[in-house]
C-alpha cells in the first residue's frame, strides 16, 4: 500500500495476450461467407473457373473487363465458398470448388459467362469449370452456351428497334397519300395557271 492508505497500481501486472489475429481472421471469414452467400442468392449467374498460372496483371485485366461489363470477380476460398452455398438455390455446384478457384458473377445472367468465356479464349490459364444460374447448375458447355446468348441490354435494343421499325413504316405509309395528294393539287394549280 502506498502512503495515505491508497492501493498502489500494479505496473508490472502480466496481461494474458489476446490472440487478436485469430479473432480478426474469424470475423473476416464470417463476413466473406455472408457476402458470398448473398452473391449466390441474388446473382443472375455465377461462373466458377480455375485461375492457376494467371499473373497479377492478367487477373487485374479480367477484373477490369468484368467490372466494365457490370460483373464482379472474386478469388474464392473453397471451404468458405462451400459454406456460403448452403441454403441457396446454387448449392449443388459445391463440387466445382476444388483447386485454385475464382468466381465471376453478375446481375445480368449473360454478362459473367460472356466475359469469362471471352477472357478464357485469349488466356488458356483461365479454365471455366461451370457455374449456376439460379437453381440450374451449369457445366462448362452450359456456361459457353449462356455466353453465346445476347445480353439483356442487347435484347432491349433489338426489341426497341423492332418496335420503332413498324412505327416508322406506318408513318411513311400514312404520310405517303398526303404527299401524293399535295403533288396532285400542285400539278392542277400549275395547269390552271398555265391556262
Amino acid at each position: 500500500m502506498a502512503p495515505g492508505g491508497k492501493a498502489k497500481p500494479d505496473r508490472f501486472r502480466i496481461v494474458e495476450p489476446v490472440n487478436w489475429r485469430v479473432a480478426v481472421e474469424r470475423a473476416e471469414k464470417r463476413e466473406f461467407v455472408t457476402t458470398l452467400n448473398e452473391v449466390f442468392k441474388t446473382s443472375g449467374s455465377v461462373v466458377v473457373a480455375h485461375y492457376t498460372g494467371l499473373s497479377v496483371a492478367q487477373m487485374n485485366d479480367l477484373r477490369s473487363k468484368m467490372r466494365d461489363a457490370g460483373g464482379t470477380v472474386k478469388v474464392a476460398k473453397n471451404r468458405l465458398a462451400k459454406i456460403a452455398l448452403q441454403g441457396t438455390e446454387s448449392e449443388k455446384m459445391t463440387d466445382l470448388f476444388q483447386g485454385q478457384t475464382v468466381i465471376a458473377y453478375s446481375e445480368d445472367p449473360i454478362t459473367a459467362p460472356k466475359v469469362a468465356v471471352e477472357f478464357a479464349k485469349s488466356n488458356e490459364k483461365l479454365v471455366v469449370l461451370g457455374g449456376a444460374m439460379g437453381a440450374t447448375v451449369l457445366d462448362e458447355g452450359g456456361v459457353k452456351a449462356l455466353a453465346s446468348l445476347p445480353s439483356i441490354d442487347e435484347l432491349r435494343a433489338k426489341i426497341v428497334g423492332m418496335i420503332n421499325t413498324p412505327a416508322t413504316r406506318i408513318a411513311q405509309v400514312v404520310s405517303a397519300p398526303a404527299g401524293q395528294l399535295a403533288r396532285v393539287m400542285n400539278a392542277y394549280a400549275q395547269k390552271n395557271e398555265a391556262a
